[in-house]
């Protein structure tokens, strides 16, 4: 591959160097469609993840992989020469960031598999053009590929690594097993030198051991995010995090039984019953605000578990691995055939509620798949869900894509050159067959999704990858 690099004509290789600096292996470029120097995209809808409302009629011109222009057909000049591509009926939004989007896979028979080459594709086929990982069983597989998409080698989205799980004891091979603040000093060291920008306590972090973790990786200039238990979010804020992951699911200090530093069991009629408005959740809000620690929403991966959701789609089937297809679907049949209502059902409906209030607060509130669980989150298809999902809890069509893009942005510290579709920013758009602003179901129609204004065709980075889910 390397040799073939660069062996690549300098004249085939111009406008890509131009936009991105690197040269496209012709493993990458067989999957774009779209490559010239200044693109038109015309008489579209544009949803621009500022939290405006969609805007038809519109024209984006991309020059050098940048966004020159946004606006109104017949008041934005096209230049001359540009390559024009008539989007009616279509809708654009700003390139999604995947807030927890790790490249491994789980189902519920115990498979656990690195999808260096799947899960790549499906992002950026998705529309997800940046990602943060959140939680590495494999974190050199994840350095290397994010290493192997900079040069141009594979496709794939841009990539902000987090290093292996830290956590208190537990039987998880791949975690990190934090035992005192000196090893965590240590480990975070080591993984800040590997290249890693943040890293994600686990479910049996102690609250020193965080705080450690949480001072050394900020005098490393690194951060910090958590999928927690044995810590309450309060404390969290407390010891330093910069960030908590899943909303309410993974917040168990409302539990009547916590304790601290220990992990107890999930109370599903807790969360059903817990008043968002009483003093023990608003006290959460007001320190997480107050500290500036935004929350990240995963409610494609929760939703799983309940019986019949979400839709059977034969896309996410055609996408899984024969067998992985079996599991999935014999966890799901499992599910259904469960006697009575599902306690999870009402647990899920309060989690898209605390949503909802924490960002009614005035919080910040990202998102991101998970594909993890029983199977059926798949990398970018889950992202998408996520869109629907958040309609569905409450929010408008402009709010979700707010969520998806520009938060994650921000949140990145990116957001001076990502997030938005505005004039200045590198070209991450994605194009969308239809309205997803009055049918969120169409945010699936992913047609082309711009990175770095070069278009790659979204069909056939799936078709390149059909039944790998869950192998490679």
């Amino acid at each position: 591959m390397r040799h073939r690099l660069l062996a690549l004509p300098a004249l085939l290789a111009a406008p890509v160097a131009a936009q991105t600096g690197a040269v496209l292996s012709d493993t990458t470029r067989a999957f774009i469609s779209v490559d010239a120097p200044v693109v038109a995209l015309t008489n579209v809808q544009v949803v621009d993840g500022t939290g405006a409302p969609g805007r038809t009629g519109q024209v984006i011109v991309i020059e050098r992989g940048r966004i020159a222009a946004v606006g109104p057909v017949g008041a934005v000049a096209i230049p001359g020469g540009a390559r024009v591509l008539d989007l009616s009926g279509h809708t654009v939004i700003p390139g999604l960031v995947g807030m927890h989007d790790h490249t491994f896979y789980t189902t519920a028979a115990g498979r656990r598999a690195q999808l260096s080459v799947s899960a790549p594709r499906m992002y950026l086929a998705s529309g997800v053009t940046t990602i943060r990982t959140t939680g590495s069983i494999s974190p050199y597989a994840e350095i290397s590929l994010k290493q192997q998409i900079e040069a141009g080698a594979v496709p794939g989205p841009r990539m902000h690594i987090s290093g292996p799980y830290l956590t208190g004891p537990d039987a998880v091979v791949e975690r990190k097993h934090i035992t005192t603040p000196e090893e965590a000093r240590r480990v975070v060291d080591y993984w800040a030198d590997e290249g890693a920008t943040w890293f994600k306590v686990y479910t049996e972090i102690s609250r020193e051991n965080l705080k450690a973790i949480a001072e050394a990786a900020h005098r490393r200039g690194v951060k910090v995010t958590g999928h927690l238990c044995s810590v309450g979010y309060r404390e969290a804020v407390a010891a330093g995090i910069d960030a908590l992951e899943h909303g309410l699911m993974a917040n168990l200090e409302y539990h009547p039984d916590k304790q601290v530093d220990r992990c107890p069991g999930r109370d599903l009629d807790t969360y059903a019953r817990l008043d968002l408005n009483g003093p023990a959740v608003q006290a959460t809000f007001r320190e997480m605000i107050a500290k500036r620690v935004p929350m990240t929403s995963t409610l494609a991966v929760y939703e799983i578990s309940i019986p019949n959701r979400p839709p059977l789609e034969q896309r996410v089937l055609d996408m899984m691995s024969p067998e992985v297809r079996t599991e999935y679907l014999t966890t799901r049949e499992r599910l259904a055939s469960r006697p009575g209502p599902s306690p999870m059902a009402a647990a899920f409906r309060k989690a898209m509620d605390y949503e909802v209030a924490f960002v009614r607060a005035g919080g910040v509130l990202a998102a991101g798949v998970d594909p993890t669980g029983n199977g059926g989150a798949l990398p970018g298809f889950g992202d998408q869900r996520n869109y629907e999902l958040l309609i569905e809890a409450g929010f408008s069509a402009v709010e979700a894509v707010r969520i998806l893009s520009a938060n994650g942005a921000a949140i990145l510290g990116v957001d001076r050159d990502l997030g938005t579709v505005t004039a200045g920013k590198l070209a991450d758009l994605v194009v969308i067959r239809g309205d997803p602003v009055t049918r969120p179901a169409d945010i699936r129609n992913v047609v082309t999704v711009f990175k770095d204004g070069l278009g790659y065709d979204s069909a056939r980075l799936l078709a390149s990858v059909r039944g790998m889910v869950g192998v490679r």
